[in-house]
């Protein structure tokens, strides 16, 4: 895989920044009016500026999510891929889930047309230069 554009690195960066600080405003700027972004909490997919701010409303009213970006790199049909460390607690703080997922990112004029959620392979963990965790089972 390629390394992607600095720029498309750096707007993630900054839109995922955005998000964790609860920003959806600065979000929605870096993503298409008509984004198609899926709803990983609740299940299907949202579109558009108002249906993510909705969805973001909802899951933060509930659960607090953290999301870091491990590393990035670019597929073959131009979209990106995002290896990042997912971190989700109550709004207690209590610790409900961590993992590892690749966020899959297409783009139009310079911004994020599609989000796609993918379970993180063995090439995915490679290019976040971190060791596979073991086997709980």
């Amino acid at each position: 895989m390629n390394n992607p554009s600095q720029e498309y690195e750096n707007l993630l960066r900054e839109l995922y920044a955005a998000f964790n600080a609860r920003d959806i405003d600065s979000v929605l700027a870096r993503v298409a009016v008509d984004v198609d972004w899926p709803n990983a909490w609740e299940g299907g997919r949202v579109r558009g500026h108002e249906g993510v701010r909705d969805y973001w409303t909802r899951q933060w009213s509930a659960i607090d999510p953290v999301v870091e970006p491990l590393s990035f790199s670019s597929r073959p049909d131009g979209s990106v891929a995002a290896v990042v460390d997912q971190v989700v607690r109550g709004l207690d703080g209590v610790l409900l889930n961590r993992s590892e997922v690749v966020h899959v990112y297409r783009f139009h004029d310079g911004l994020v047309s599609v989000m796609e959620v993918e379970e993180l392979s063995g090439g995915d963990r490679a290019s976040a230069g971190r060791a596979a965790p073991p086997d709980p089972g």
